[in-house]
């Protein structure tokens, strides 16, 4: 079963198997709304019974639908990534309503949006599934390293692909000397977020033109190397 969040339209998956023939209610991992849904249809045909009782030990069924969806978002990145489709952009803030709100400005702006943990998004972003990152500047936890720091330890070609975006209460947004001082592309502050869309395009528009004759010259270098 596929499910909506009226919130913040993130996409559920629900194992079949665990649909009950009542009424029932999940959580929504992005936004944490609790989203209610009909179940199964009392004698469909088809239809299959309740499932027993977890066995002890076994992970909760929140653990279970986060690595379905964790699961979905790898198989829609390699389709995006194969398509050539829009840009697909990772959102990891501490916040989890600053996070959704510029998941919807992201999607707006016709992008793929996901909303990751940062060790998740981390080892997704070295994988090249994304073009777009909005962090923040902070957020490491002991003996670990934050998405930003993470995302500056890249090669200067890995890095260059990557539009990062940094939201913070520090931050004027749009400030380009702020943006330059921080090795951002654009800075946010957190007030502004729900309203983001036209400093997001304006800058977005200004960097793909700026690294365009770059693009073009290295495509042109793989395609001779071929």
């Amino acid at each position: 079963m596929q499910a909506t969040c009226p919130q913040c339209n993130n996409k559920l998956l629900i194992d079949d198997t665990k649909i009950p023939d009542r009424p029932f209610s999940v959580k929504c991992p992005k936004c944490q709304n609790m989203i209610k849904l009909a179940g199964r249809t009392p004698g469909a045909a088809g239809a299959a019974p309740e499932p027993a009782p977890a066995a002890p030990g076994a992970a909760p069924a929140t653990e279970e639908m986060r690595a379905q969806m964790m699961a979905q978002v790898r198989r829609e990145i390699g389709s995006g990534a194969a398509a050539g489709t829009a840009s697909r952009a990772l959102v990891a803030l501490p916040d989890r309503n600053l996070a959704g709100a510029l998941a919807l400005v992201l999607t707006r702006l016709g992008m793929g949006a996901d909303t990751l943990d940062v060790e998740e998004g981390a080892r997704l972003l070295e994988q090249g599934a994304y073009d777009v990152v909005v962090t923040v500047r902070s957020g490491a936890q002991a003996g670990r390293e934050s998405l930003y720091q993470r995302i500056n330890r890249l090669s200067g070609d890995g890095r260059r692909r990557i539009f990062m975006i940094l939201v913070g209460d520090e931050f004027k947004s749009g400030d380009g000397t702020q943006a330059f001082a921080v090795l951002a592309d654009l800075v946010l502050h957190s007030r502004d977020v729900p309203t983001a869309d036209a400093w997001i395009r304006g800058t977005l528009g200004e960097r793909t033109h700026l690294y365009q004759a770059f693009l073009d010259a290295k495509r042109r270098h793989e395609a001779a190397a071929l």
